[in-house]
């Protein structure tokens, strides 16, 4: 059931206040190694389509907001990439973190941004790295989201509709319907679930109760502001600072370099979502997919006849299901032999079966281990 009361002086205003995107993008992205570096991560690659994922991301909310309400949060190693393709923004809008700090850190941090140049905002965040297709329905969705948050002082997570028993994702239960927002039904929510084994996921599949949990959240800045000081405040404390800092139009950098390592290292989902009362789920009617390893590509290349998919220059005799990545001009064969994972960059080759694409992460981490591993890295 939801519980909106304590709030709803505050959150009146939002039903005019304006709309925010912030995009969380400071994955490391480790299991797309080798194109995948930490200044260069997934949502800096074009690892589907012709533009980094993070540019697919901005230009599929542009419709929805304007480049100067767009603001991207990401770590200090990749802000120097972020700024290079992110020229559109708002030089200001791009934050770096000195250190990472989990997600409800971050979004503690774009609601004292926000809430700076607009106390009752509303605001969305968005992960930097799926691929979504369908651009339409997800800026439909989207606008109901925000609709939502201005409409009540809740929290609105945006579900995914499970095709598969996946047990790498975390889960959102649905209760009752809510309300109507935009001709969509919005649920309430009855409880977040941690990534469960494959029996588990088979049931929740089997309910149709159940969406995949992306990541993605709409809501004001009244109700992160409270939600944090009540369930947080040690967190809360630490962004105390900050935001006075912002009051006074001091220069966050400063500030965030003094006061965010030391702040509590917890994600959203915990520190927040499953705490409260006024969380809802508004389930989605785009295509989506996180692309979390190699093999997740090949759901989005066109296969040869016999399955093989890739980019760049590549040459498959007599093996099928392979995935094929070759950066510049250098020359990958692949003979005899079926489902492959190849990755060739200036300095580094993988050579993976699909089935072990999970183990690349682990291969990362032995090399950050090395005495020379760091320039892989």
């Amino acid at each position: 059931m939801i519980n909106c009361g304590g709030m709803g002086l505050a959150i009146q205003c939002a039903l005019m206040a304006e709309r925010y995107i912030v995009i969380i993008a400071g994955g490391k992205g480790e299991r797309f190694w080798p194109q995948s570096r930490a200044a260069r991560p997934k949502q800096l690659l074009p690892i589907v389509g012709d533009s980094p994922l993070l540019t697919q991301t901005v230009e599929r909310v542009k419709p929805i907001v304007p480049a100067e309400n767009i603001y991207i949060i990401t770590s200090a190693v990749q802000e120097k990439g972020v700024r290079a393709i992110c020229r559109g923004l708002p030089k200001d809008n791009i934050i770096a973190e000195p250190e990472g700090r989990d997600t409800a850190a971050a979004v503690g941090l774009a609601s004292a941004i926000i809430g700076a140049r607009d106390p009752n905002g509303v605001f969305a965040i968005l992960p930097a790295d799926h691929v979504i297709h369908n651009g339409k329905k997800y800026q439909s969705d989207l606008k109901a989201a925000f609709a939502a948050a201005a409409a009540e002082p809740v929290m609105v997570t945006i579900g995914i509709a499970p095709t598969e028993p996946a047990t790498g994702f975390g889960y959102v239960q649905r209760a009752k319907p809510w309300k109507k927002i935009r001709r969509k039904t919005v649920y309430g929510v009855k409880r977040f679930v941690e990534k469960p084994d494959l029996k588990t996921a088979k049931k929740y599949l089997r309910s149709g109760t159940y969406f995949w949990n992306a990541g993605m959240f709409v809501w004001s800045v009244p109700v992160v502001d409270s939600a944090i000081a009540k369930f947080a405040p040690e967190l809360d404390a630490g962004l105390q600072s900050i935001r006075a800092a912002l009051a006074k139009g001091r220069k966050l950098t400063p500030v965030m370099k003094k006061v965010y390592p030391t702040l509590q290292k917890i994600s959203v989902d915990y520190a927040l979502l499953e705490k409260s009362d006024n969380v809802v789920v508004l389930p989605s009617t785009f295509d989506w997919d996180d692309v979390g390893a190699w093999p997740a590509v090949a759901r989005h290349y066109a296969p040869d006849k016999t399955g093989n998919v890739g980019r760049g220059s590549r040459l498959i005799e007599q093996g099928s299901g392979n995935i094929v990545f070759s950066e510049g001009d250098h020359l990958v064969t692949v003979v005899g032999a079926d489902d492959l994972i190849v990755v060739h960059t200036a300095d580094a080759t993988l050579v993976c079966p699909k089935d072990k694409a999970q183990e690349i992460k682990a291969a990362v981490k032995r090399l950050s281990a090395l005495a020379d591993g760091e320039r892989y890295l």
